[in-house]
């Protein structure tokens, strides 16, 4: 399992120390990000889930005990360690009062603290397996629910037209469904790779499985409602618990929401080995736009490597006419599609879009071109991206509507390229997730100055951080922070290798702020400080 420290201290020294010690403690399991402030922080806290943080508790601006407040209520799982040279007894007691807090002094040293952090991963892990076990007995209570909520969702996503404010309310009454029909609602759609040797009841337990360490990890901050849909999918219907808090997780919920599905990944991938994919809402959306929602995230749901567990978010979109909407949406997924490899559902969408196309092409024309050259641009840049232009054969036609006598045939062109792009593309997951692995180590190289965080990463690329860890280390058969660690040494050989920089300017192309803490990396990786590495080069008795 892996979990995420966020180190803050307004001293630029203790925060880089602390980030390189921690960084090689356990780059397996701890994935490790800094802040030198408290508002810096919380825009870390706003990203992503974090599970540990390690703070001084007097900085300027926001304190660390006001800091501790933010935390409680976006992510209250989130244990905090107090750092402090200052031993007053106010703050030690005011700290204490808190739950989940830890208090250590500077002075105790660097053993102390990495001791301490330990200790409260060991207790999170133990937290967990508790957790599990009451989760367990409360889902034997619910499994009636389960099966009657399941009944109506189906229902409401097949019959659109029944959802009305009313009708929720009186529903939801009936069936017990602890959800707000007033208020906007997040969707989830999770899916499980089985083992192809499971059998029907197999796979039903495992069902079960996931449904409570969902119920483990979510309960606490959100309300929601889970059934299983007409694929065997598992789909969730979420929204924040009412009362204290709730406007503050209402800002980030979607944020809460994939950091705990994070965690029900790698704890189904531990326990029973499972691969779960979870497509969500980009945000909460009205009952009413339930059906068209859950159709968008069920075609996204193809767009994932199998074999390995994936978090697909939706993008956000402007909404205008709902017609022209989910027709620019379906656009969006057949692309998704073209570059996943799903040839079967990319015709079938494309054919279910051309239909719907020709249904407003007569009111609507201009609509139907921009639908058009939207597909055609995804085509041609398919084509681009992976170099296929001497093998497609004659595609001088994709980006020129006028050259086809009508619309249909225009349609029907784009649909012998797209089989043309399938019929030469047909690579396997593992070589199109080796290309997606070197375009982010070129990217590495190039930027080796700026942030290459794992959460930075994965943000530039669209994947969620811990998805990306793996992704990486099953490619390279490293951590990413050691490739990462790998390039900016090269680079700094390269750099010291020109006098007329100095070794502050070449520790910051390198993504060091401080020149101390980069000469603590040099030197552990080279076993000599830049000046010695540099003065050798000089000498000439070095080899690079």
């Amino acid at each position: 399992m892996m979990y995420r420290l966020l180190i803050v201290d307004d001293e630029e020294i203790i925060t880089d120390s602390l980030y390189e010690v921690f960084s090689q403690l356990m780059p397996e399991d701890l994935d490790v990000c800094k802040a030198y402030s408290a508002k810096e922080a919380l825009k870390w806290l706003s990203r992503t889930r974090i599970d540990i943080v390690l703070t001084d508790i007097r900085m300027p601006g926001m304190s660390g005990l006001e800091l501790s407040e933010e935390i409680r209520q976006m992510w209250p799982r989130c244990r905090v360690i107090f750092l402090t040279g200052h031993s007053e007894f106010d703050y030690a007691y005011r700290a204490m009062q808190i739950p989940n807090i830890r208090y250590l002094l500077k002075t105790e040293g660097y053993g102390r603290i990495i001791d301490t952090v330990e200790e409260v991963i060991q207790e999170i892990r133990q937290g967990e397996k508790i957790d599990q076990m009451i989760a367990h007995s409360e889902e034997r209570i619910g499994e009636l629910e389960w099966l009657l909520h399941g009944d109506y969702f189906r229902h409401l996503i097949q019959h659109p037209h029944e959802i009305t404010p009313e009708s929720l309310e009186n529903n939801f009454r009936k069936l017990n469904i602890r959800l707000e029909p007033d208020k906007p609602v997040a969707l989830v759609l999770g899916h499980i790779d089985f083992a192809k040797e499971l059998d029907y009841t197999d796979r039903r337990e495992m069902l079960r499985f996931v449904r409570y360490i969902w119920h483990q990890y979510l309960a606490e901050r959100t309300q929601s409602v889970g059934i299983e849909d007409k694929y065997g999918d598992l789909l969730w219907f979420i929204q924040p618990v009412p009362g204290t808090g709730e406007l503050k997780i209402s800002e980030h919920l979607m944020s809460h929401v994939e950091g705990m599905l994070e965690l029900i990944q790698q704890t189904a991938q531990e326990s029973f080995g499972l691969s779960l994919t979870f497509t969500l809402s980009h945000s909460p959306c009205d009952w009413l736009d339930i059906p068209q929602q859950y159709e968008k995230l069920h075609l996204l749901q193809h767009f994932r490597f199998h074999g390995l567990p994936a978090i697909i978010k939706d993008r956000q979109e402007e909404l205008t006419n709902q017609d022209e909407l989910r027709l620019k949406n379906r656009v969006e997924l057949l692309s998704s599609l073209l570059d996943s490899g799903k040839s079967d559902d990319f015709l079938t969408g494309f054919d279910e879009l051309i239909k719907a196309v020709a249904d407003v092409s007569a009111t609507n024309a201009q609509l139907a071109i921009e639908i058009y050259y939207s597909l055609a641009l995804a085509l041609l840049s398919h084509i681009n991206r992976w170099g296929l232009h001497a093998k497609i054969g004659d595609f001088s036609k994709l980006m020129r509507f006028d050259e086809h006598a009508t619309l249909r045939d225009g349609f029907s062109y784009l649909r012998q390229i797209a089989a043309r792009i399938f019929d030469l593309n047909r690579m396997d997951e593992r070589d199109r997730a080796t290309k997606i692995v070197d375009r982010i180590c070129a990217y590495i190289v190039d930027h080796l100055g700026e942030d290459l965080s794992l959460v930075r990463l994965a943000e530039l690329h669209y994947f969620n951080p811990s998805y990306l860890s793996r992704l990486f280390k099953q490619e390279r058969g490293v951590n990413l922070s050691e490739y990462i660690d790998h390039c900016r040494i090269k680079k700094a050989k390269e750099l010291l290798g020109d006098r007329d920089l100095k070794v502050r300017e070449v520790a910051a192309a390198v993504g060091y702020e401080a020149a101390h803490s980069f000469t603590r990396f040099f030197k552990k990786a080279t076993g000599m400080t830049p000046q010695e590495y540099r003065d050798q080069l000089v000498e000439g008795g070095y080899n690079t």
